[in-house]
């Protein structure tokens, strides 16, 4: 009995000391390959707090955002939709001076950003990288854009084919948005906000030379809208900067250089999505012997949290090739190599082509690529 007693005593002391139950506040890197010159950053600059319809206090953005593996975030309270204004006071620029202070302590860049939320047209839209975001609290939304660009916002337009404002879902341009882009008042559009994906302002972004941008557009805590612990996560915009920091990330915006990164989707420019494949994978067999009809197999790792998928164009008079590989995130896969007859022999470079399904370079057009081995050939 005192032998049991004293067991006891010792791991109720093991379990005081050293919690195993405790939630670890630790921060799940988010690996995405650098540009050749350039930092891939991870960003998300659509956020929302208490200071306007947010659940949640604005220092927890900046947790949640680091937690996650991000490098920056953008507080964009909503200017005319205020509804918890019996309880807190229309601040608009209290809710970045509280998630600042906290980033700070993290090493985490919090923007300065405020939602101009308007009927259609034109919409919402954010204006981050603001000064004084009090000065867009104006009856005309044309003036409270105009005051952003004095102030040298970047503005985007927020979920275009939002179904509060389009009912079918799909995203219209209007005459209003031409006038924005004529007068420097438009810069980027939302191709993905949220889980939606809008594939019209995707075709915009490329036709009309603004930077596509991927938010959360997060209302709730983090976690109820994303099974984080199941490796689900918020859409994230990737923004390649000479440097990290916010002049960095203002300049890399205005110059376009942005990819889209929602769910298993990748999705930009072809000069941009294209090094991020290339440089996420490594071929650890890049030589390979196969006898005859017999089967050989060439290892790739994916070094990214990125997983590709990959459809291949194979037609080789000596070598066959399976019509799909999946390419998981941080993960080996086997390419598996056959031989088509039995008295084949020599040695060749395999330039084998393929489309990344899901990397987009235009909507339904995916990211043509090749991966390169040796095969040598020995008659069975």
């Amino acid at each position: 009995m005192r032998r049991l007693l004293c067991l006891s005593l010792l791991l109720l002391n093991f379990g005081l000391t050293h919690p195993s139950h405790g939630h670890d506040r630790a921060r799940a890197p988010l690996r995405v390959p650098d540009l050749p010159g350039f930092l891939t950053l991870k960003c998300d600059f659509h956020t929302h707090t208490v200071f306007s319809d947010g659940k949640v206090w604005p220092d927890i953005r900046a947790e949640e955002a680091w937690r996650e593996g991000l490098d920056a975030i953008a507080i964009t309270d909503h200017i005319e939709h205020q509804p918890h204004k019996k309880d807190l006071p229309t601040a608009h620029n209290r809710s970045y001076q509280i998630a600042r202070g906290h980033g700070e302590a993290l090493q985490l860049l919090v923007i300065p950003g405020s939602e101009i939320t308007r009927s259609m047209p034109p919409g919402h839209l954010n204006a981050i990288f603001l000064k004084d975001a009090t000065r867009l609290d104006v009856p005309d939304w044309r003036d409270a854009l105009a005051e952003a660009r004095r102030q040298g916002a970047f503005i985007f337009w927020n979920h275009p084919g939002w179904r509060a404002q389009q009912p079918d879902g799909r995203a219209r341009w209007y005459p209003e948005h031409d006038q924005l882009l004529a007068q420097d008042q438009l810069h980027g559009i939302e191709v993905v906000n949220e889980r939606d994906y809008y594939p019209e302002a995707h075709a915009w972004c490329l036709e009309k030379n603004l930077t596509m941008l991927s938010n959360s557009d997060i209302h709730n805590p983090i976690g109820l809208d994303y099974d984080l612990h199941l490796g689900d996560r918020r859409p994230v915009t990737l923004v390649f900067a000479r440097e990290r920091s916010l002049d960095a990330i203002r300049e890399a915006l205005f110059a376009r250089r942005t990819a889209v990164l929602a769910g298993h989707r990748l999705i930009g420019r072809d000069e941009h999505v294209r090094p991020i494949f290339e440089r996420s994978l490594r071929i650890l067999t890049p030589q390979v012997r196969v006898r005859g009809t017999g089967r050989a197999y060439v290892q790739i790792q994916n070094d990214s949290d990125i997983p590709y998928e990959l459809r291949f164009r194979a037609e080789d008079p000596d070598l066959a090739f399976p019509g799909e590989l999946r390419l998981p995130a941080g993960r080996v896969a086997l390419l598996e190599v056959r031989g088509r007859a039995a008295d084949r022999q020599g040695q060749r470079t395999v330039r084998l082509t393929c489309e990344v399904t899901n990397v987009l370079i235009r909507p339904d057009t995916p990211l043509t690529a090749h991966l390169e081995f040796q095969v040598t050939l020995v008659p069975q």
